[in-house]
């Protein structure tokens, strides 16, 4: 691509201003509350703030059994939207 049109202060890749409600990173609920943040971003078009706040990048092997279950929910609630981005999560 040509750096023309890359953006190299970084400004375009997450709000450092947004915020997250996670638990410590060593708290057992962690990787969970994690991908929920990261979905919950993506809604908005703010993944790379969920990456900057949780440390895990978009797609995380680490994270897809957790976002397998909001898959789950995410059917049963018929919430297309957030079944298109766990898909895509999975994917």
């Amino acid at each position: 691509m040509s750096r023309a049109f890359v953006k190299e202060d970084g400004a375009s890749w997450g709000d450092p201003s947004r915020r997250f409600t996670l638990p410590a990173r060593d708290h057992p609920a962690y990787d969970e509350a994690a991908a929920e943040a990261l979905l919950d971003a993506a809604r908005d078009g703010q993944t790379g703030s969920a990456e900057m706040a949780t440390g895990y990048y978009w797609g995380e092997a680490r994270l897809k059994p957790h976002v397998e279950r909001i898959l789950e929910r995410a059917r049963s609630k018929s919430d297309e939207r957030l079944i298109q981005l766990a898909e895509r999560f999975l994917k």
